[in-house]
C-alpha cells in the first residue's frame, strides 16, 4: 500500500508542475503580443517561453509514467477515468496549441490579440476544476 501512495504522490506533484506551464505560458504569449519591437524584451520571453515549454513536456510525460503505473498495476479504474483522460487530452491539445504559437511568433508570425490570448489563458480553469471533481468524487 505504500507504494501506491508513493506513486499517486509523484503523479500529483508532476501533474501540478505541468499545470504550472499550462497556465503561465499563455502568459508569456500575452506579454510577448504586448512586447512590440522591443528586440531583447522578445528575445528574453521567446528564451522563457520556448523552457517553459519543454519543461512542461517533461513533467507531462513524468506524470503520464506515473499515472500509467497507477492505472496499470494498482488497478484504479472506472467509467471517471475515462471522463478524466478525456479532459487531460483537451489539456493536452491546449498546451500543444499555445506551443505552437510560441514556435510561430519565434519564427515571426503574428500572434492573437493580448485580449484573446487573455481569454485562453482562462481556458484551462474548468477542465481543471472538472478532472478534479472527477478524481475526488469518482461520479460513475
Amino acid at each position: 500500500m505504500q507504494a501506491y501512495f508513493w506513486t499517486k504522490t509523484a503523479h500529483l506533484v508532476f501533474v501540478f508542475a505541468w499545470m504550472a506551464s499550462v497556465f503561465y505560458l499563455p502568459r508569456i504569449l500575452v506579454n510577448l503580443a504586448e512586447a512590440g519591437d522591443e528586440p531583447a524584451v522578445r528575445a528574453r520571453l521567446l528564451l522563457m517561453g520556448r523552457r517553459l515549454y519543454r519543461f512542461g513536456h517533461v513533467m507531462f510525460g513524468l506524470a503520464f509514467v506515473f499515472g500509467l503505473t497507477l492505472w496499470l498495476h494498482f488497478k484504479v479504474a472506472g467509467g471517471w477515468l475515462h471522463a478524466k483522460l478525456m479532459l487531460v487530452a483537451l489539456l493536452l491539445a491546449y498546451f500543444i496549441l499555445v506551443g505552437r504559437w510560441l514556435k510561430g511568433a519565434d519564427g515571426g508570425r503574428a500572434l492573437p490579440s493580448p485580449r484573446t490570448l487573455r481569454w485562453l489563458n482562462e481556458a484551462p480553469l474548468p477542465l481543471l476544476v472538472a478532472i478534479v471533481y472527477l478524481v475526488l468524487a469518482k461520479p460513475f
